[in-house]
C-alpha cells in the first residue's frame, strides 16, 4: 500500500512516499523554493516524491493531509 503524507499551510511543508511501511521519499518544499520556513502546499516536494517512487497520482493509493491554521505557542 502507498501513503502519500503532506504537510501544508504552517511552516516547513513538506512531503513523504511510504510503500508497504518503507519511506522511499521525503522533500521539504523550502529545498525547491529556496524560501526558509515555505507554508505553501508543497507542489514541489509532492512531484519530487512521486518522481523518485516510480509512481503517479493515478494510481492507487492513500493520502494523508497534516495541517495547521493555528500556531501551536
Amino acid at each position: 500500500m502507498k501513503i502519500l503524507g503532506i504537510s501544508a499551510f504552517y511552516h516547513d511543508s513538506a512531503a513523504a512516499l511510504i510503500d508497504n511501511g518503507e519511506i522511499v521519499a521525503a522533500a521539504q518544499e523550502e529545498r525547491f523554493t529556496r524560501k526558509k520556513h515555505d507554508p505553501n502546499f508543497p507542489t514541489n516536494a509532492v512531484k519530487y516524491c512521486l518522481e523518485y517512487g516510480g509512481t503517479t497520482l493515478n494510481e492507487s493509493m492513500n493520502w494523508t493531509l497534516l495541517s495547521s491554521m493555528t500556531s501551536p505557542f
